[in-house]
């Protein structure tokens, strides 16, 4: 891991082999930190009530799906940083990180002034219509809204950081905002008595600690290089070329997985209830998974930057054998806790019918999912963004999707639509693939 202020040049690149846990591990706890802030979030508004409850979960699925668009923020900004660093400019990896944070206020400010104008009518859509469940996620998105460019200005510094492979600033940086939100949302919402809106205030202060804490780490490095606070347009166009993919990528994404939980829905209670258990646990599994496409991105970006494609390829080979064994790992646990882990959330007999029906699934696509989102990794971190996007749109358009709307037709249940996002899974792996085997990712990073 390079040190602040150390040396810049790409020679000094730590070798892959001994970095990929080390990378992998600080990006697992900084990908962690928000679901499970959201967890304890959610179990202090439940005691207020159902429809504060209610109220959470409508204005907080706003904000979560905002962010998740959003993440090409910290996702770009990695694999652009860390080919400048590779290339020995550590400078310009630095300037990434300032543009990156520029774009972040601007998108930021835009989204937080359209949310005070459309809360009300969003909310009332999502809720299905006026009542007091939309009123009350009315009130706390108008709040929490405001956080938005705090919240993309974190997501900003950890894309820099990463890119200079600095890992555990970032993770201290987030679990500070973490810890402070954690203490606040108790205080404000019961003993403040503030009620729902005490939870939107604790997301904002803490989300302004983290936000503070990456402003600061890039003031003191814009110190040390003199490079300049002030916005090139040049560089935030590029950046949102990149993003513009990324965030195409995200959006069918959001949009597939609702249109199989909308098919789940029409299936039954048990089955839409065994199908949140199941996918729930496969979002926090790809979290994990995940962790090693950050590694990679850092690694195959900085090796490409240095100009040493061999190191790219090799990097990839790593991290893929890494997914794969955890995802092995992953699967062998879920197949020896499936007679106890769905019982800790329902005891409902026919929701456990149907989670035995769909944990095969889960548990067998581990080890796929593991090498695709490795894979992803490695390919972002050499700016081949534009593959991802096509590749991500198309096995979703024409495997998950029609695979998901087929088993409502024929009525096949929760085994249909998981079948077609382990479809989806296999479609991924075949092209990023065979992407990684070629060398036109290495050339167009390069030349990039």
């Amino acid at each position: 891991m390079t040190p602040p202020g150390g040396r810049q040049g790409g020679d000094e690149a730590v070798p892959a082999r001994s970095t990929i846990p080390a990378l992998a591990a600080p990006a697992l706890v900084v990908l962690a930190a928000e679901p499970l802030y959201l967890l304890v979030d959610t179990a202090v508004v439940g005691n207020l009530g159902t429809v504060s409850l209610g109220g959470l979960a409508v204005g907080g699925g706003l904000l979560a799906y905002v962010a998740a668009l959003l993440n090409f923020l910290a996702y770009g900004t990695t694999a652009r940083a860390a080919r400048r660093a590779g290339a020995g400019d550590r400078a310009g990896a630095v300037s990434e990180g300032v543009q990156a944070t520029w774009l972040a206020l601007a998108l930021g400010g835009l989204l937080a002034v359209a949310f005070q104008l459309l809360a009300g009518p969003l909310t009332r859509l999502l809720a299905g219509g006026a009542g007091p469940v939309a009123e009350a996620a009315e009130q706390w998105l108008r709040v929490a809204s405001t956080g938005l460019p705090l919240l993309l200005v974190a997501l900003a510094g950890n894309g820099w950081l990463r890119g200079v492979q600095e890992l555990r600033r970032p993770m201290a940086y987030v679990l500070a905002g973490s810890l402070v939100s954690l203490v606040l949302c108790p205080l404000l919402v019961h003993v403040a008595g503030l009620g729902l809106v005490g939870s939107a205030v604790a997301n904002v202060i803490g989300q302004g600690v983290s936000a503070s804490l990456f402003v600061r780490a890039l003031a003191r490095e814009l110190a040390r290089t003199d490079v300049p606070w002030r916005p090139r347009p040049a560089a935030l166009r590029a950046q949102l070329v990149l993003g513009r993919d990324l965030l195409l990528r995200a959006a069918v994404l959001q949009l597939a997985f609702a249109a199989a939980a909308a098919v789940v829905a029409r299936s039954g209670t048990a089955q839409l209830g065994a199908h949140q258990i199941a996918l729930q646990l496969w979002l926090f599994l790809a979290l994990v998974l995940d962790a090693y496409a950050i590694a990679a991105q850092t690694l195959v970006g900085t090796a490409l930057g240095a100009g040493r494609p061999d190191d790219a390829r090799a990097t990839g080979a790593r991290v893929i054998r890494w997914g794969l064994g955890t995802g092995v790992l992953v699967a062998v646990l879920l197949l020896a806790l499936r007679p106890v882990l769905p019982a800790l959330f329902t005891d409902d007999p026919a929701v456990l019918a149907q989670a035995g029906v769909v944990w095969w699934f889960l548990a067998l696509m581990q080890p796929l999912a593991g090498v695709v989102f490795a894979l992803d990794g490695v390919l972002m971190g050499a700016g081949d963004v534009a593959y991802l996007r096509t590749v991500t749109v198309g096995a979703a358009l024409l495997g998950f999707v029609p695979l998901s709307l087929l088993s409502g037709w024929l009525d096949w249940g929760l085994a249909g639509v998981w079948t077609g996002l382990t479809l989806f899974i296999v479609l991924r792996l075949v092209a990023v693939g065979v992407r990684v085997r070629g060398s036109a990712w290495l050339g167009e990073s390069v030349s990039a």
